[in-house]
């Protein structure tokens, strides 16, 4: 079995290093297994040293143009050779029991996909507070968290890879499509508890309440006009980092 780690990176040269160092240290929790592994960063049109930190790393670096990030996630499976394929944000730090549990419950035959709960490194309490929500709806729904992905290569491709259309919610696009697969199958997406993935609270530090905010009313009553524009999810895409 192989695993390709797709890891999306838009100007991540400040967190990038802490999460390929991460992946390194926990990729134990599937070579011990033996499985194989390689690391792929897709570069989304970075305007600083992603692409040099990525290489240096030791990761294989492939270029998207459009800055969207499901479109970074596809051009880095579509570069993909593993079996299954993990997708992990650039300013996540995941370890060798969750990667264990991943390969754990793949090896099932199962799932066709496996998410996990959330940690944030910082944000205050009303932040991970709102974390702590989003865990419980994930778990009672199985709902992924972009942040942390496994899924079986031929089933991503079955359903189509991340939608171009969606600038951000675009996990709970594929969840559902990926949802419906596993129900023909008799399969599942499961969603692991025991061992959260470490993500950053960076948001919260960079964003104020009321730019969140803004953004989450206006993506419940108009979902479609601000899911689909680029300049209406500007805490992806704006820069600031």
């Amino acid at each position: 079995m192989k695993v390709s780690i797709v890891i999306p990176a838009f100007n991540e040269e400040k967190l990038l290093p802490a999460t390929l160092r991460a992946v390194q240290e926990a990729l134990p929790g599937f070579t011990t297994r033996g499985w194989t592994a390689e690391v792929v960063v897709c570069d989304n049109n970075s305007t600083d040293r992603t692409s040099e930190v990525a290489r240096a790393a030791g990761a294989q670096v492939v270029f998207e143009p459009v800055n969207q990030i499901g479109r970074a996630r596809n051009t880095g499976a579509a570069a993909a050779t593993g079996d299954w394929i993990l997708f992990i944000d650039a300013d996540s730090r995941p370890d060798r029991a969750l990667f264990a549990a991943a390969a754990a419950e793949a090896e099932s035959g199962r799932s066709v996909a496996v998410g996990t709960t959330v940690r944030l490194d910082s944000g205050g309490w009303v932040v991970n507070a709102l974390a702590g929500v989003w865990n419980r709806i994930s778990r009672i729904s199985r709902m992924l968290a972009g942040s942390f992905i496994l899924v079986n290569r031929d089933v991503f491709r079955q359903v189509g890879g991340f939608s171009a259309d969606l600038f951000a919610a675009e996990e709970l696009d594929l969840t559902r499509r990926l949802k419906a697969v596993a129900r023909e199958r008799g399969q599942r997406v499961v969603i692991l508890h025991r061992t959260p993935l470490e993500t950053s609270g960076r948001k919260a530090e960079l964003y104020s309440g009321w730019e969140l905010t803004v953004f989450a009313v206006k993506s419940i009553l108009r979902p479609f006009s601000t899911l689909t524009r680029r300049e209406a999810c500007s805490p992806w895409y704006d820069g600031r980092r």
